[in-house]
């Protein structure tokens, strides 16, 4: 990335736990001194995302693109790039957001979109990622940041975490347990990143 500032803007849906790993990570670190970085502005589909309050809280700007306001995906999508472009960001960070994003979208940020997904991919793109692993059998699971590309789940790896999957082990209380990790990866993930 260039020298010039590096603004990152986060899309959510809901609590937006991930973004306040971010915002907490940029502020507590220091990346607008060390990088030029910082969270430029926190974008929700949805209204009553508990997420955009905490963001408000964080003194970071924040806006609404309601998906149930346009007719198609396209449309949808054509008026969250044009929010997203209002900030020139250098990132475009997918934390929680519950949208399928449009292959043009995908295409237009290439290089410059991230996600966190809640498996070790390859393996368990897609749903429901912590009972599919344990009704796998398998001993291990985690989290993966990689780069949005317009296959789902797939793209460069940029990090993992690894948690074990233990003995009576319910979907939720893996979640609870790859959640941790996805709060210490991502923003890790993120400044490597920005200092480039």
């Amino acid at each position: 990335m260039s020298a010039s500032n590096k603004n990152i803007v986060i899309l959510i849906s809901g609590a937006g736990s991930n973004m306040a790993a971010i915002v907490r990570a940029a502020q507590q670190d220091q990346w607008a001194r060390r990088h030029r970085a910082h969270v430029a502005a926190v974008i929700s589909n949805k209204a009553d995302a508990p997420g955009l309050l905490v963001a408000r809280e964080h003194g970071i700007t924040t806006a609404l693109v309601d998906h149930k306001a346009f007719d198609s995906r396209e449309a949808f999508d054509a008026a969250l790039a044009a929010e997203i472009d209002r900030h020139q960001p250098a990132l475009v960070v997918l934390s929680g957001f519950m949208r399928i994003l449009t292959p043009g979208f995908v295409a237009y940020y290439a290089g410059r979109l991230i996600n966190i997904h809640p498996s070790l991919l390859p393996a368990f793109t897609g749903l429901h990622t912590h009972q599919r692993a344990i009704d796998a059998g398998c001993r291990f699971a985690g989290c993966t940041v990689h780069r949005v590309t317009s296959e789902l789940d797939h793209g460069e790896y940029l990090d993992q975490a690894v948690v074990p999957i233990l003995p009576g082990d319910t979907a939720a209380t893996l979640a609870a347990r790859v959640l941790s990790q996805e709060h210490l990866i991502y923003p890790q993930a993120i400044e490597r990143l920005v200092s480039a």
